[in-house]
Protein backbone atom coordinates (compact mmCIF):
# COMPACT_ATOMS: atom_id res chain seq x y z
CA UNK A 1 0.00 0.00 0.00
CA UNK A 2 1.01 3.68 -0.56
CA UNK A 3 0.24 6.02 1.99
CA UNK A 4 0.55 9.57 3.29
CA UNK A 5 -1.04 11.74 5.54
CA UNK A 6 -2.80 14.89 4.70
CA UNK A 7 -4.97 17.72 5.79
CA UNK A 8 -8.48 17.92 3.28
CA UNK A 9 -9.35 21.39 1.48
CA UNK A 10 -12.45 23.12 1.41
CA UNK A 11 -14.61 23.21 -1.51
CA UNK A 12 -14.50 27.09 -1.92
CA UNK A 13 -10.80 26.90 -1.90
CA UNK A 14 -10.42 23.92 -4.14
CA UNK A 15 -13.06 26.30 -6.90
CA UNK A 16 -11.02 28.97 -6.42
CA UNK A 17 -7.68 26.66 -7.68
CA UNK A 18 -9.92 25.49 -10.25
CA UNK A 19 -10.46 28.61 -11.44
CA UNK A 20 -6.92 29.67 -11.26
CA UNK A 21 -5.37 27.07 -13.17
CA UNK A 22 -8.23 27.40 -15.73
CA UNK A 23 -6.90 30.57 -16.38
CA UNK A 24 -3.10 30.30 -16.22
CA UNK A 25 -3.29 27.13 -18.83
CA UNK A 26 -4.74 29.90 -21.43
CA UNK A 27 -0.46 30.42 -21.25
CA UNK A 28 0.13 27.25 -23.17
CA UNK A 29 3.39 26.37 -20.95
CA UNK A 30 4.06 22.72 -20.91
CA UNK A 31 2.42 21.89 -17.63
CA UNK A 32 1.14 19.29 -16.22
CA UNK A 33 -1.57 20.56 -14.66
CA UNK A 34 -3.05 18.58 -10.97
CA UNK A 35 -6.52 18.00 -10.95
CA UNK A 36 -8.06 19.99 -7.99
CA UNK A 37 -10.54 17.03 -7.02
CA UNK A 38 -7.47 15.43 -5.80
CA UNK A 39 -5.48 18.06 -3.98
CA UNK A 40 -4.51 18.19 -0.31
CA UNK A 41 -1.95 19.03 1.70
CA UNK A 42 0.54 16.44 2.59
CA UNK A 43 1.62 15.98 5.53
CA UNK A 44 3.97 13.29 5.73
CA UNK A 45 4.25 10.91 2.73
CA UNK A 46 4.39 7.45 4.53
CA UNK A 47 5.53 5.55 0.73
CA UNK A 48 4.79 1.55 0.26
CA UNK A 49 4.22 -0.54 3.51
CA UNK A 50 2.60 -4.06 3.69
CA UNK A 51 -0.71 -4.11 4.55
CA UNK A 52 -0.13 -5.52 7.91
CA UNK A 53 1.35 -2.22 9.05
CA UNK A 54 -2.08 -0.18 8.60
CA UNK A 55 -2.74 -1.00 12.11
CA UNK A 56 0.26 -0.15 13.95
CA UNK A 57 0.31 2.83 11.59
CA UNK A 58 -3.57 3.72 12.40
CA UNK A 59 -2.79 3.58 16.18
CA UNK A 60 0.03 5.74 15.77
CA UNK A 61 -1.82 8.63 14.19
CA UNK A 62 -4.33 8.36 16.74
CA UNK A 63 -1.96 9.81 19.41
CA UNK A 64 -1.23 13.23 17.86
CA UNK A 65 -2.89 16.28 19.14
CA UNK A 66 -3.02 19.75 19.56
CA UNK A 67 -5.20 21.90 21.48
CA UNK A 68 -6.51 24.02 18.64
CA UNK A 69 -7.31 23.78 14.99
CA UNK A 70 -4.83 24.49 12.14
CA UNK A 71 -5.81 27.45 10.05
CA UNK A 72 -4.42 28.05 6.23
CA UNK A 73 -4.60 30.68 3.93
CA UNK A 74 -3.80 30.08 0.32
CA UNK A 75 -1.80 32.65 -1.23
CA UNK A 76 0.71 33.68 -3.56
CA UNK A 77 2.41 31.23 -6.15
CA UNK A 78 5.91 30.15 -6.56
CA UNK A 79 8.36 27.90 -8.21
CA UNK A 80 10.64 24.89 -7.60
CA UNK A 81 13.57 25.13 -7.51
CA UNK A 82 13.15 28.60 -8.68
CA UNK A 83 11.55 30.79 -11.50
CA UNK A 84 14.72 30.74 -13.97
CA UNK A 85 14.46 27.00 -13.77
CA UNK A 86 11.13 25.89 -13.05
CA UNK A 87 9.58 22.10 -12.16
CA UNK A 88 6.65 22.89 -10.24
CA UNK A 89 4.31 25.96 -9.98
CA UNK A 90 2.99 26.08 -6.14
CA UNK A 91 0.13 28.10 -4.35
CA UNK A 92 1.61 29.20 -0.68
CA UNK A 93 0.43 28.58 2.37
CA UNK A 94 0.58 30.74 5.15
CA UNK A 95 -0.51 28.34 8.52
CA UNK A 96 -0.99 28.91 11.92
CA UNK A 97 2.27 27.81 14.12
CA UNK A 98 0.43 24.39 15.22
CA UNK A 99 0.85 23.14 11.20
CA UNK A 100 4.66 22.70 11.56
CA UNK A 101 4.03 21.51 14.99
CA UNK A 102 1.52 19.16 13.50
CA UNK A 103 3.56 17.77 10.78
CA UNK A 104 6.48 17.13 13.34
CA UNK A 105 4.37 15.19 15.69
CA UNK A 106 3.25 12.98 12.86
CA UNK A 107 6.85 12.39 12.18
CA UNK A 108 7.86 11.85 15.33
CA UNK A 109 4.92 9.27 15.88
CA UNK A 110 5.78 7.15 13.06
CA UNK A 111 9.44 6.94 13.73
CA UNK A 112 9.74 4.10 16.22
CA UNK A 113 7.71 2.40 13.27
CA UNK A 114 11.05 2.13 11.20
CA UNK A 115 9.18 5.15 8.89
CA UNK A 116 11.64 7.34 7.97
CA UNK A 117 11.85 11.68 8.88
CA UNK A 118 12.16 13.84 6.33
CA UNK A 119 15.78 15.37 6.39
CA UNK A 120 14.76 18.60 5.31
CA UNK A 121 11.80 21.52 6.76
CA UNK A 122 8.01 21.40 6.32
CA UNK A 123 7.26 23.65 3.49
CA UNK A 124 3.38 23.85 3.41
CA UNK A 125 2.51 24.22 -0.16
CA UNK A 126 -0.14 23.00 -2.61
CA UNK A 127 1.59 21.42 -6.16
CA UNK A 128 -0.58 23.31 -8.91
CA UNK A 129 1.41 21.76 -11.84
CA UNK A 130 4.94 20.08 -13.06
CA UNK A 131 5.97 21.65 -16.07
CA UNK A 132 7.30 18.60 -18.78
CA UNK A 133 9.52 21.01 -20.61
CA UNK A 134 10.44 25.36 -20.37
CA UNK A 135 8.14 25.87 -23.59
CA UNK A 136 6.55 28.89 -23.04
CA UNK A 137 7.22 29.13 -19.41
CA UNK A 138 7.48 33.17 -19.96
CA UNK A 139 3.94 33.14 -21.26
CA UNK A 140 3.14 32.00 -17.93
CA UNK A 141 4.77 33.94 -15.98
CA UNK A 142 2.87 37.09 -17.48
CA UNK A 143 -0.32 35.21 -16.86
CA UNK A 144 0.73 35.23 -13.41
CA UNK A 145 1.82 38.76 -13.47
CA UNK A 146 -1.46 39.93 -14.73
CA UNK A 147 -3.56 38.35 -11.56
CA UNK A 148 -5.81 40.45 -10.24
CA UNK A 149 -4.92 38.47 -6.72
CA UNK A 150 -2.95 35.21 -5.45
CA UNK A 151 -5.14 34.90 -2.62
CA UNK A 152 -7.40 31.34 -3.08
CA UNK A 153 -9.15 31.23 0.46
CA UNK A 154 -8.58 29.98 4.34
CA UNK A 155 -9.70 27.04 5.90
CA UNK A 156 -9.53 25.70 9.78
CA UNK A 157 -9.65 22.00 10.50
CA UNK A 158 -8.82 19.58 13.57
CA UNK A 159 -8.82 16.70 11.32
CA UNK A 160 -6.40 15.19 9.19
CA UNK A 161 -6.14 12.01 6.79
CA UNK A 162 -4.68 8.81 5.93
CA UNK A 163 -5.25 8.02 2.20
CA UNK A 164 -3.86 5.47 0.21
CA UNK A 165 -2.88 6.27 -3.05
CA UNK A 166 -3.12 3.76 -6.26
CA UNK A 167 -0.78 5.33 -9.26
CA UNK A 168 -2.52 4.60 -12.57
CA UNK A 169 -1.45 5.88 -16.50
CA UNK A 170 -4.52 8.13 -15.63
CA UNK A 171 -3.08 9.74 -12.60
CA UNK A 172 -3.06 9.19 -8.90
CA UNK A 173 -6.22 7.81 -7.30
CA UNK A 174 -6.87 8.57 -3.51
CA UNK A 175 -8.73 6.83 -1.10
CA UNK A 176 -9.39 8.11 2.81
CA UNK A 177 -8.69 5.27 5.05
CA UNK A 178 -9.08 7.12 8.40
CA UNK A 179 -9.85 10.27 10.45
CA UNK A 180 -7.90 11.77 12.73
CA UNK A 181 -9.56 14.36 14.51
CA UNK A 182 -6.27 16.07 16.40
CA UNK A 183 -8.17 18.72 18.74
CA UNK A 184 -7.47 18.35 22.49
CA UNK A 185 -6.80 20.71 25.12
Amino acid sequence: MRLFVALELSDSVRAAVRELIGRLQRARADVRWVRPEGMHLTLKFIGEVPEDRLEPIRAALGGVASPKPVTLEFRELGYFPSERRPRVLWAGIQASDNLAELAAQIESALEPLGIEGENRDYVPHLTLGRFKSPKRVDNLQEEIAALASTEFGRIETGEFYLFQSKLSPAGAQYTKLHAFPFVRS
